[in-house]
């Protein structure tokens, strides 16, 4: 027997067995990156609240000129949304922040970099975590509720670290793909209306950080179709504090997908 085909030592098996589970663990929030699945096993998580109502947020800023410009244009349709900051942009522009909760806006977290969340350790998750929260609340003046990943795919290790500081994740069940070079406010609000807008949670961007440059005048140019749409399916728009997300809605989650990928076969 060739050296190649002997089988693998006990141990080796055994702590192969081991990193695969682990593996497994860590990326299984990630699966809530699809619409089915956080539909079907946790729809809060996803974004689902109450009917009539939709969640208006923004990911990405606050940005010097994409953010004073949304704020413009949400001043003019007498409406108050979520904006998902990034603590590394909020040092940049601190005052922002400030503008923002001032407004009567609500102030969310998104991380202090726009990284995946994959591709860092727990440990590394979580002092993320704590500084873009320690960031955003000193600059804003209001400690965020709400957590919203970038890229929107969570980890195991994001929710623990979540969990402890407080913070309950959400994502969105409908988005206008403005971050995209060739979007117009036309296809972003057709792309909206793809999804879910009653009782849904619309995602949107202030910022081209990680966007196509410039994109932020798309999205300001879009909200008064997005008005327009939303008057005539007669919704109400706000912030996601205002979405009637009940408690604890990420159980059926954690029950459905968690608890089985801790589960390691013959263990």
């Amino acid at each position: 027997m060739s050296a190649r085909d002997r089988p693998l030592p006990r141990w080796l098996r055994l702590g192969t067995a081991a990193a695969a589970a682990a593996a497994s663990v860590h990326v299984a929030p990630g699966v809530t990156w699809l619409p089915p699945v956080r539909g079907r096993l946790a729809p809060t998580l996803g974004g689902r609240g109450r009917a009539g109502h939709l969640a208006l947020t923004f990911d990405d800023g606050p940005d010097a000129r994409g953010t004073p410009a949304v704020l413009a244009a949400l001043q003019e349709l007498g409406w108050r949304a979520t904006f998902f900051m990034l603590g590394a942009q909020v040092r940049a522009h601190p005052g922002l922040a400030a503008e923002v909760a001032q407004a009567g806006h609500e102030v969310a977290l998104h991380g202090d970099t726009h990284r995946y969340l994959l591709a860092r350790s727990p440990r590394d998750t979580r002092r993320d975590l704590v500084r873009g929260l320690t960031t955003v609340t000193d600059a804003s003046g209001t400690r965020p509720r709400w957590f919203r990943p970038p890229y929107g795919v969570l980890t195991t290790g994001t929710l623990l670290a979540l969990r402890d500081l407080g913070v309950r994740p959400v994502l969105w069940t409908a988005w206008g793909r403005d971050w995209e070079p060739g979007a117009t406010p036309r296809t972003v609000v057709d792309v909206v209306r793809r999804g879910i807008l009653d009782g849904g949670t619309v995602l949107l961007h202030d910022s081209d950080v990680a966007a196509a440059p410039g994109s932020w005048r798309t999205t300001v140019a879009a909200l008064p179709l997005l008005a327009e749409e939303t008057a005539r399916q007669g919704l109400t728009v706000g912030p996601v504090a205002e979405h009637g997300l009940g408690p604890g809605g990420g159980r059926a989650f954690r029950a459905a997908v968690l608890r089985p990928a801790r589960t390691v076969p013959g263990g």
